[in-house]
């Protein structure tokens, strides 16, 4: 299983990943922060980038701040920072 810290940005004109945000991957997400959409939208994000199913993706920590951090089941660290484009940013 992989782990990752990241920060969401909600509400954002589309979901996406922008680069890095104090060395963790910013996700700007197109929900808004109201009853788990954002963390809806990030599950989601994630599962495609990875390719692994919304069911692999956990939010560990931070589910109710901008800062979260996630496992992925079904990936190593280095599938995961390659899923990200991290493996790229060092």
């Amino acid at each position: 299983m992989a782990r990752t810290v990241v920060y969401c940005q909600p509400g954002a004109k589309q979901t996406q990943l922008v680069g890095l945000h104090d060395g963790k991957p910013k996700i700007q997400l197109k929900a808004p922060p109201v009853d788990g959409a954002a963390n809806k939208a990030l599950v989601a994000f994630l599962a495609e980038r990875c390719g692994v199913p919304k069911s692999a993706i956990t939010i560990e920590l931070g589910a109710s701040g901008r800062t979260k951090r996630v496992d992925v089941a079904g990936l190593n660290d280095a599938q995961l920072a390659q899923a990200l484009g991290l493996d790229q940013a060092r």
